[in-house]
This record gives structure tokens, sequence and C-alpha cells, in this order.
């Protein structure tokens, strides 16, 4: 089905060796054939053009903000260079991104809560930036992102799709194959292209944990807190939401606490009484990651700050083109 993803492959021949590359078309295929499957056959209730219209907006936004982007950096925009496959490739984010939304967010005859909603999640990843790994990245879900602001934003018009929807017009069979093709699908996917098989263990092991604290101390009933489990949207939510690649942890053990820590998040939120908290939950995760970054990256400038004062005052000067790294190590 889907994939919630924001990270740009790298454009050209090498992509197709790019696991970043097989990841990013995998979930875009997945998550349009879902949606044609889902307008078809599963019971989808919204106009059949509003994921086409979504999809222009992504495109029309990602272009124009990289453009801007370009500009104000003086570089070449990624999109160019490469032909048709280099805009094809430079545009999956978004389409994944239009897609999501619009299946997730039900906004019944209104189509601008979903127009903003891909709008908000495309220009995050422009916005929403922070230095990771010595360089500027986002550091917000987009899809999640962009579903969050039109629920603030529109909380009166809009809601997430109600789960019927995906399983309305199928037979028992299907009701319980569903939920099975999203697993192995979104399995063969994270384990093989994304890698984040230690972050889904944590994000499920750490629901289940907090489902059965609330229950010890909270008195929550245990069947009620781990209901959502059962449901195709947590499936979803799992498979191809948390796990976005560009917006996640690359090492196992960081993987694992990131996912341990939505579900954290997931049972704070619970206890009051927050709605949607898949979605908040992922938000707030994500946005104390990115203030992380930013608060590391402005104490090493700070300490490197010192160190090169500190080398002034004792009267050894730093060479041109010598780092303050390498000015202390010496």
């Amino acid at each position: 089905m889907t994939a919630i993803t924001v990270s740009h492959a790298k454009p050209g021949p090498e992509a197709k060796r790019d696991p970043r590359y097989l990841a990013l078309r995998n979930f875009a295929i997945s998550i349009s054939v879902f949606n044609v499957l889902g307008y078809t056959l599963l019971g989808f209730e919204q106009p059949w053009l509003w994921p086409i219209i979504a999809a222009l907006a992504a495109y029309v936004t990602e272009i124009a903000l990289e453009l801007v982007s370009a500009w104000a950096q003086r570089r070449p925009a990624r999109f160019l260079g490469n032909g048709a496959r280099g805009v094809y490739e430079f545009l999956l984010p978004s389409h994944i991104t239009a897609m999501a939304v619009n299946m997730l967010l039900y906004a019944n005859n209104q189509i601008l809560p979903v127009l903003f909603g891909v709008f908000a999640g495309v220009a995050g990843k422009h916005v929403l930036q922070a230095p990771i790994a010595g360089r500027m990245r986002h550091y917000m879900n987009p899809s999640n992102f962009g579903i969050t602001l039109a629920l603030v934003c529109f909380g009166s018009w809009v809601s997430i799709a109600p789960p019927y929807e995906f399983t309305e017009n199928a037979d028992r069979f299907f009701r319980v194959a569903i939920p099975l093709i999203i697993v192995m699908a979104g399995t063969v996917i994270n384990s093989m292209l994304t890698k984040k098989i230690p972050l889904i263990v944590g994000w499920v092991g750490g629901f289940v944990i907090q489902a059965v604290i609330r229950h010890e101390v909270w008195d929550v009933a245990l069947a009620s807190a781990l209901a959502p489990m059962s449901g195709v949207a947590f499936v979803l939510f799992t498979n191809y939401m948390i796990s976005d690649p560009g917006t996640t942890p690359v090492k196992p053990r960081d993987q694992f606490v990131f996912g341990a820590s939505v579900a954290g998040a997931y049972g704070v939120l619970m206890l009051f009484n927050v709605v949607y908290t898949l979605f908040f939950a992922v938000t707030v995760v994500c946005a104390v990651r990115g203030i992380g970054w930013w608060v590391a990256h402005l104490v090493q400038k700070r300490r490197a700050s010192e160190a090169h004062r500190r080398d002034e005052t004792e009267g050894r000067p730093v060479a041109l083109g010598e780092s303050t790294s390498e000015a202390v190590a010496a």
C-alpha cells in the first residue's frame, strides 16, 4: 500500500541500485495501487478525482519550492540534468505524500483541507530542517506532518478516514486478507530496503507496554488499550507511516528508541484524551528530534568558538584553512 517518505534519492543511473530509490519507487507504486483498489473495490468515499488533484498540487509545490531553494542556495535544481528520469525520481516523495494525505484524511466534500495537508507536508521539507550529519536535512515526516496540521487547522471540517472504508466492500475472506497483504508487503520493504525492522519492533513492543501500564496504573481496560492493533489503520501506520526512511534514525539501536518513543508519546497523549493520537505522537517525536539536532549543533558551534578564542588568548593563531578541531588536536 503506502509509504510515507520524504527523502530524495539521488537521480541518475546509480539510483537503480540505491535502496533509497527502490524504497521510494516501491512505496509510490504500492500506495498508488492501494488508492486505485480503494476507489474501485474497497470503499473509499471521497471523489476519485481528488488523488489526481492532490498529486498535481504536490508536484507543483515541490518544483516551485525547489526552484526557490536552488536560487537562494545558488545551486542547480535537483530535478535538472537527468531528463525525464530525474524529474520522475525527484517527484516520488511528493507523490507519496499526496496519495497518503488524500487517503488518510476524510474531508467529506471539501478538498481544501486535503490540498492544505499536501502543501504543508511538501513545504515542511523545505522549511523544517536541521543540521544533521554535516548537512541540512528535513526532520518532520511529511505526510504525517501534513495530516497533523490539517487536523489542527480544519478540526471541524476533517477527520481521519474511518477504518470501514478500507474493508467496506470486501467479503469476510478479504477483510482478513487485506491486513495480511499489507503486513507482508510492508515487511518486505522495511526489511530489505528501508532496514527499519528495529524501529517497528520498538514501536509495536512499546505500544503493548504503554497499554499494560495504562491498564495497571490508570485502570484502562486492557482490551480497549490494545484494540487499535487489530485495525487496518494501525497496520498501515506501522508498516508505512512510522518507518519513513527520510526522518527516522539509521542505526538499529536509535531506530528502536525512536519507535519506543512514539509509543511512549502515544500513551501520554492518550492520558490527556488527545484524539488522532497516532499522528500527533509521530509529530511530537519528530519535532523533539529536530530540536535535539539543533541543540547539538549550537552546542558544538559554541565549543568550537570557545576553543578558537582560547587559542587566540594563548597566542597560538589558527592557520588559514585549518579547522578548529585540528587546532585543538595540535
